[in-house]
């Protein structure tokens, strides 16, 4: 399941970001493909970032499930891993394809030099409102409500059962990682897509009132910005994503010295109390 998210998080950047159109655009200081090349780019850009916010959202939902146990000795298998990577493709599809057929539209954003959903312009024939508020609830509340719920989760049960075994310095050393670890991933999704979201939503909300372009770039450049923010927090803070990068990469698995966390965490909740 690791892997295949991490493919599917890694892929899903890949088109979020075509990083030397953005060069060439940085250096004329405006977008300089055209109407159609804006479309497909904010298209791509929206349809990469959805699948990449889904993608954690499936993770904490699977950690969640593994380690909570809430559905009893709940074991992972090839098709639920498979749906596991569809789910945010889907999810991404059907917030990113309703601008090409007119619910908002793709153009260029901030100081004009990427493209992405049009919820700055007070033009409502294409009920821009709407959609900035389709994509609030649907990709930003949904998927940071269920990682908030999941991790919460994970660290109630890592909590007790570092009570029950308080002797045990893996047991301990376990909950501080992991608790280190959901801190991180909470603050770095936040730091990426909240400052997108609540300036949009300012925007719906104080229609017509100016606000400074350079304002409007810096929330679009952290959402994309996730592209670097996810490799960091899901790969280097944890060994069981970072043993599958490097399977990945260098085609066999690195032996580490010490368990990995995820296999701690999944040995130690195995203590918890029955739910």
């Amino acid at each position: 399941m690791a892997e295949r998210q991490i493919k599917t998080i890694n892929f899903s950047q890949l088109n979020s970001n075509p990083i030397h159109q953005k060069v060439n655009n940085q250096f004329e200081l405006y977008f300089i493909f055209g109407a159609t090349a804006c479309k497909i780019e904010g298209f791509l850009a929206t349809l990469g970032g959805m699948v990449s916010l889904w993608s954690l959202a499936v993770v904490a939902f699977e950690r969640w499930l593994v380690i909570c146990k809430p559905l009893g000795n709940f074991t992972f298998k090839t098709p639920h891993a498979i749906a596991g990577c569809i789910i945010p493709w889907i999810s991404a599809s059907a917030a990113s394809f309703p601008p090409l057929f007119g619910w908002s539209r793709y153009i260029p954003e901030g100081l004009q030099c990427s493209c992405g959903p049009d919820w700055y312009t007070t033009n409502n024939k294409y009920n821009n409102e709407s959609y900035v508020m389709f994509l609030f609830c649907f990709c930003f509340a949904v998927p940071f409500g269920t990682i908030v719920f999941c991790y919460g989760q994970l660290l109630i049960t890592l909590k007790l059962a570092a009570k029950a075994q308080a002797d045990s310095a893996s047991t301990q050393k376990a909950e501080r990682e992991v608790t280190k670890m959901v801190v991180v991933m909470v603050f770095g999704f936040l730091l990426c897509w909240a400052p997108y979201a609540s300036f949009s939503l300012w925007i719906v909300f104080h229609r017509g009132e100016a606000f400074d372009l350079r304002m409007a770039t810096i929330p679009s450049c952290l959402s994309k910005a996730s592209t670097v923010y996810n490799p960091v927090i899901y790969v280097l803070m944890n060994k069981q994503f970072r043993s599958c990068m490097m399977k990945m990469v260098c085609g066999k698995n690195i032996e580490e010295d010490e368990a990995s966390t995820s296999s701690q965490v999944t040995q130690v909740s195995s203590v918890a109390p029955e739910k």
